[in-house]
C-alpha cells in the first residue's frame, strides 16, 4: 500500500523558516515526478513546488520563488519542501504527491498519490 507521510509544519513568526518532509512507503517512486501543494482556508488547492524524476529540474510557484526550495533523496524516498522567509500569507496545509510522469506539472489531476497533509501557520 502506498502511503505518503507529511512532516515538520507547525506555527512560525513570519521570517522564520520550515523544512517540510515526506515520506514515501510502500513501492519506489524515482521515475516520478514529486510536488507539494497548499491549501488555505477557504481556498482552492495550489501548486507550490515541483521536482523532476531525476532531482535535477525544479519548478517553483511565482509566490515562493527564492523562497522556498524543493528537493528529493531517492535513495530514502524522501522529497522536502525549505522554507524561508515564511509570510502570513504562507499559512496553509501543505501536500506532497506523486506525478504520474517523470517531468515536472503543476497539474494536481497529475498527481496520483497524496499525503495526509501538514498545517503551517505564519503569524505576523
Amino acid at each position: 500500500q502506498v502511503q505518503l507521510v507529511e512532516s515538520g509544519g507547525g506555527l512560525v513568526q513570519a521570517g522564520d523558516f520550515l523544512r517540510l518532509s515526506c515520506a514515501a512507503s510502500g513501492r519506489t517512486f524515482s521515475n516520478n515526478a514529486m510536488g507539494w501543494f497548499r491549501q488555505a482556508p477557504g481556498k482552492e488547492r495550489d501548486f507550490v513546488a515541483a521536482i523532476d524524476w531525476s532531482g535535477t529540474n525544479t519548478y517553483y510557484a511565482e509566490s515562493v520563488q527564492g523562497r522556498f526550495t524543493i528537493s528529493r533523496e531517492k535513495a530514502k524516498k524522501m522529497v522536502y519542501l525549505q522554507m524561508n522567509s515564511l509570510k502570513p500569507e504562507d499559512t496553509a496545509v501543505y501536500y506532497c504527491a506523486v506525478a504520474r510522469r517523470s517531468s515536472i506539472t503543476t497539474n494536481e489531476n497529475q498527481y496520483f498519490y497524496w499525503g495526509q497533509g501538514t498545517q503551517v501557520t505564519v503569524s505576523s
